[in-house]
C-alpha cells in the first residue's frame, strides 16, 4: 500500500468535522496528520481519525475523486463513510 494514490476522509470524531485529502502514501500522510505535522485545518480542529479511504491506480483519478468529494454536501459524505464504516471507527489500525 505504500506508494499508491489514495483519497481519504478524516474526522474529529463521530459525525464530527470532516477533512478530505489525497496522497500517494496513505500510511505516511495519516501518520503526519495524527502527529500534527501537517499545519492547518486538521491540526487546528483536531481532525485525526481516518474514517474512510479509497485506493486508486492513478494519481489523476485520485485527484479527480478528491475534487468530486469536496463538492458533495455533508450528508452525502456521511452516507459514504457509513456505508463501509457505520461506527466511524478509526481505520488507522487496519493500515499499520
Amino acid at each position: 500500500m505504500e506508494k499508491q494514490p489514495a483519497v481519504y476522509i478524516l474526522a474529529s470524531g463521530y459525525n464530527g468535522t470532516l477533512y478530505i485529502g489525497v496522497t500517494s502514501n496513505l500510511i505516511q500522510r495519516i501518520w503526519q496528520h495524527k502527529n500534527d505535522l501537517v499545519e492547518g485545518f486538521t491540526e487546528k480542529y483536531g481532525v485525526h481519525s481516518l474514517v474512510y479511504y479509497e485506493l486508486h491506480e492513478q494519481m489523476l483519478t485520485a485527484i479527480e475523486r478528491e475534487k468530486q468529494l469536496k463538492k458533495w454536501n455533508r450528508q452525502w459524505k456521511i452516507k459514504l463513510i457509513e456505508k463501509t464504516n457505520p461506527k466511524w471507527k478509526d481505520l488507522w489500525e487496519e493500515l499499520v
